[in-house]
C-alpha cells in the first residue's frame, strides 16, 4: 500500500528541482501541511512522471526556473497541454515582472521569488489547490511590483481612510512607535513603509521583518542577535534586527504572532533601551523606533491574555486602524485605474483603460483579500487582455460567482460608480450624455429638491431648468 493510500488526506506535490539540497528543503516544508513531494530532476522526467499513478495524483507542481532554464515557459505550456487542470507555482530567483508576465500566460498559476519563506509557500499551494476558494482569476498572487514609498500612493478618498493616513502622517514626523491594525491585505506594510520614508529616521536603516515568516526557534536570534557558541549551532556572531536599527526603523509584520515570552523580553529592551544578545555579557544601548502590524485587533488579544498588556502599550503610542476596502468601496474606481497605471509599466504588459461596466463589476465583490487582492486580480486580468480595454468580460468568474443580476443590483448600491465614464471599448462618453447622467443623479440623490440640486451643482436655478431643457430631461426623473 502507498503513502498516498495510507494517508487519503495526503497531498501530492511534483517538485521539478536539480538540486537535492533545495528538494529536501521544499520537501521538509511542505510535508508540514500534509504534503509529500515527489521530485523530477528534468523536464523529460517530469513530463514522463506525469502519466504514472503517481502523476495522475497531483494536486499541483512546483518548477524551479533553472532546471529547463530559457525553456521554462516552453515546459510549462506543456505540462498544462497534459494536465489543463494541474495548477503550477514557478520558483525562480529573478524579481523581473517580465519573466512573471511570461510565466502566466503559458500557464502558471503562480511566480515566486526564491528566497521564499515556508509561510509563504505554503500559503501559495494553498491558494491554488482549495477548492472551496475561486480557482485562478480571484487568488492572491505573489507580490509582483515593488511598493512604492510615500503617501502620495496611498489611494482613497474614504473618510475611514483618510483618516488614518492623517494619524500616520502625523505620527510619521515623531520619534513614538506606532501599531498599525487592519485585516490582511489593506495595505499596513506599505504604510508603514511611507512613514518611515516621511520620518526624520528616512536616512537610517530600515528592516521589515514578518513574525510568522521566521521559524518560531530563529525569532529570538533575528530579533535580539547572538554570540558564538550561545547555542548549537551558533558557530558565528549574529547582529539582531535590533541593533542593526540603531538610529532606524524597524517594521514587525504580524506582531500579534510574536511567542509570549519574546514579548515580555521585546518590552524589557524597549523600556531600556538596552539589547542583550542571546548568550552576550553584556548589552548595548539602541535607539529604534518601532513600527508593528496586526492582523487582529491588538485589545481582544490582551483581553484573551495572549498578548503583553504592558508590550501593547508600549508599541500603541499612535494606534492607526486601516479599513478594509468593503467600507470604502468608492475608492475602487480610483485604485484600479491607480493600479493599472502602474501595471501597465511592467515589461512585457500595456496600458489599458477600463470600462464603466468592470468597475460595476469590481465594485459589487467584497474583497476579502482587501487592496492586495484588487490588485492580484488587475494584473492577472491585465496579463491576458488582447485588447485595449479592461471589460467585465475581463473577470468571468467574478461575474459567475456575483450572478448577472445579482452583480448588477450590487454595484448600483454603492457609491462612485454611479456615472459611467466610459464606454464598454474604454473610450470616455460623450460630455453631454455624462453632464445628463449627473444631473439625474442630483435629482435622485435630493429627492426633486431643484434649489438643493442647483446649489449642490454649483449652478443657478436658470441654468439648471435650461439646462433640464437641453437634455431632454424629465425633473421628476
Amino acid at each position: 500500500m502507498s503513502d498516498t493510500d495510507a494517508h487519503p488526506e495526503t497531498r501530492l506535490v511534483m517538485l521539478i528541482d536539480d538540486e537535492p539540497a533545495q528538494s529536501r528543503l521544499i520537501s521538509a516544508i511542505a510535508a508540514r501541511d500534509g504534503w509529500r513531494t515527489i521530485v523530477a530532476g528534468d523536464a523529460e522526467t517530469a513530463i514522463a512522471m506525469l502519466g504514472t499513478r503517481e502523476g495522475m495524483q497531483l494536486s499541483a507542481i512546483l518548477l524551479d526556473q533553472w532546471v529547463p532554464g530559457d525553456d521554462a515557459c516552453s515546459l510549462i505550456a506543456e505540462l498544462k497541454e497534459r494536465r489543463p487542470a494541474l495548477p503550477i507555482l514557478m520558483l525562480t530567483t529573478s524579481a523581473s515582472p517580465l519573466l512573471a508576465v511570461e510565466a502566466m500566460r503559458a500557464g502558471a498559476s503562480d511566480y515566486l521569488v526564491k528566497p521564499i519563506s515556508p509561510e509563504r509557500l505554503m500559503e501559495a499551494l494553498r491558494t491554488v489547490t482549495t477548492r472551496e476558494a475561486p480557482r485562478n482569476e480571484l487568488a492572491p498572487l505573489t507580490e509582483k511590483m515593488s511598493a512604492s514609498l510615500d503617501f502620495d500612493a496611498m489611494i482613497g478618498t474614504a473618510p475611514k481612510f483618510r483618516t488614518a493616513l492623517a494619524q500616520a502622517a502625523k505620527a510619521a514626523r515623531g520619534h513614538g512607535h506606532s501599531l498599525i491594525e487592519g485585516e490582511s491585505g489593506t495595505g499596513k506594510e506599505m504604510l508603514m513603509r511611507a512613514m518611515h520614508a516621511a520620518s526624520p529616521r528616512s536616512k537610517f536603516p530600515l528592516r521589515i521583518i514578518n513574525i510568522a515568516s521566521v521559524p518560531p526557534n530563529s525569532i529570538e536570534s533575528v530579533l535580539f542577535g547572538h554570540e558564538p557558541n550561545a547555542f548549537p549551532g551558533a558557530f558565528d556572531r549574529q547582529i539582531g534586527a535590533l541593533q542593526h536599527c540603531d538610529g532606524g526603523t524597524l517594521v514587525l509584520d504580524e506582531i500579534d504572532r510574536l511567542p509570549t515570552v519574546l514579548q515580555e523580553r521585546l518590552y524589557d529592551t524597549l523600556e531600556s533601551g538596552i539589547v542583550r544578545p542571546v548568550g552576550a555579557a553584556h548589552g548595548f544601548r539602541v535607539d529604534v523606533r518601532i513600527l508593528s502590524a496586526s492582523n487582529l485587533p491588538i485589545d481582544q488579544l490582551v483581553g484573551a491574555q495572549h498578548f503583553e498588556a504592558a508590550l501593547a502599550e508600549k508599541l500603541a503610542a499612535t494606534r492607526i486602524t486601516l479599513p478594509p476596502l468593503r467600507e470604502r468601496n468608492g475608492d475602487i474606481p480610483a485604485l484600479t485605474r491607480h493600479f493599472l497605471g502602474r501595471i501597465g509599466d511592467q515589461p512585457g504588459l500595456k496600458n489599458l483603460s477600463v470600462s464603466d461596466g468592470a468597475l460595476s463589476l469590481l465594485a459589487a465583490y467584497d474583497w476579502p483579500g482587501n487592496v492586495r487582492q484588487l490588485q492580484s486580480v488587475l494584473f492577472r486580468a491585465a496579463v491576458y487582455c488582447e485588447g485595449n480595454s479592461l471589460t467585465a468580460e475581463s473577470f468571468p468568474q467574478l461575474s459567475e460567482m456575483l450572478g448577472e443580476t445579482d452583480g448588477a443590483s450590487a454595484a448600483t448600491s454603492h457609491e462612485g460608480v454611479g456615472i459611467m465614464l466610459y464606454t464598454e471599448d474604454g473610450n470616455l462618453r460623450p460630455l453631454e450624455e455624462i453632464e445628463a447622467d449627473v444631473i439625474r443623479l442630483a435629482i435622485g440623490h435630493y429627492r426633486g429638491r431643484m434649489t438643493e440640486v442647483a446649489r449642490r451643482l454649483g449652478i443657478g436655478r436658470s441654468t439648471l431648468y435650461r439646462k433640464l431643457s437641453d437634455l431632454g430631461i424629465d425633473n421628476a426623473a
